[in-house]
């Protein structure tokens, strides 16, 4: 079969012909229909993220697909069964074996593109803007780079739970799907002044940052006193310092997320944070929005249009 395999982290990851897996006690393999691509797998391939797997490696942390085969001991999910995974890797291929326990039912009316973009960046949202930031209704939610992959679901959720979306995001066409995902105030992050148009819109309550460098030092400076701020990641490679005097002064609460750790050490609230999200998107109440599909076979350009910010939404590749 074939798979987008990391053999060097000086290299760029290439296509390999490599024997299919069979399941062990406890696992399940998933005949792989789409992967969803997330900024993390940017960070493997470099060999920088927190949870880099062994060399070498498959690509591809969050997956949809159909159950052909199970090990030992695994009695769900059946054979046939329509499911999503998050595996720190192995998505980017036709099959891979995963943890039977990390396979979440998906219903039948959502496409397995969906299904692709549908875990981490909402799980990601759900539970950071819920669990962590303890969103209220009619507070003010500040989430900067909020055209991507997470900083899109953040919009929507955040919307729906309530709170005044204030996008940050470059360009008009990716705020206008922010808009379109529910935000109240859309603001260009290479033409305005974020902390004086924040300040004027009344200042954040919470900030939703997946992005670091600069945009971070100006939602701190715009947080309103009692806020909160959520670092999520660091899209744009620089990680900010954050000057403890100034949480001191505003009380201001800086809050680390890492969606992955809930596995380790919460794995209960996640399972019910997903299963919310499920229920949501059965009522309709969300949709990915998918702004890029590849093939498999163009899977390292489906990675450049992530690393270059070019798509809105969540980039996906399909098998």
């Amino acid at each position: 079969m074939r798979a987008f395999v990391v053999e060097d982290h000086g290299a760029a990851p290439e296509i390999r012909h490599v024997p299919e897996p069979q399941p062990g006690p406890g696992q399940v393999r998933v005949r792989i229909r789409a992967c969803g691509l997330n900024f993390a797998d940017l960070l493997m391939a470099k060999g920088t993220y927190q949870d880099t797997p062994a060399l070498p490696f498959t690509l591809g942390m969050e997956i949809a697909g159909v159950v052909d085969a199970q090990g030992d001991g695994v009695t769900t999910p059946e054979i046939g069964a329509r499911v999503a995974v998050f595996e720190g890797s192995g998505g980017l291929a036709e099959a891979g074996l995963f943890s039977a326990t990390r396979c979440v039912p998906i219903p039948d009316t959502m496409p397995f593109e969906d299904a692709a973009g549908f875990i981490v960046a909402y799980g990601t949202s759900h539970l950071a803007l819920t669990d962590r930031a303890r969103l209220n209704v009619g507070e003010r939610l500040l989430v900067l780079g909020a055209a991507g992959g997470v900083g899109l679901t953040a919009v929507e959720l955040g919307a729906a739970m309530g709170a005044e979306v204030i996008a940050v995001a470059r360009g008009a066409e990716k705020l206008a799907v922010a808009k379109a995902a529910g935000a109240a105030h859309c603001l260009d992050s290479e033409a305005v002044d974020l902390r004086a148009e924040v300040k004027a819109l009344g200042g954040a309550d919470v900030v939703y940052d997946a992005v670091g460098g600069e945009g971070f030092k100006a939602a701190m400076r715009a947080t309103n006193p009692g806020g909160r701020i959520i670092v999520i990641g660091f899209a744009s490679g620089d990680i900010p310092q954050i000057p403890a005097n100034h949480l001191l002064v505003k009380n201001i609460d800086a809050i680390g997320f890492y969606w992955g750790g809930y596995m380790k050490w919460a794995p209960d609230r996640l399972a019910k944070s997903l299963g919310e999200l499920m229920h949501m998107y059965g009522d309709g109440q969300i949709k990915p929005h998918i702004g890029a599909i590849r093939p498999l076979d163009q899977a390292g350009e489906a990675l450049a249009l992530l690393r270059d910010r070019k798509v809105a939404g969540k980039v996906v590749v399909t098998m």
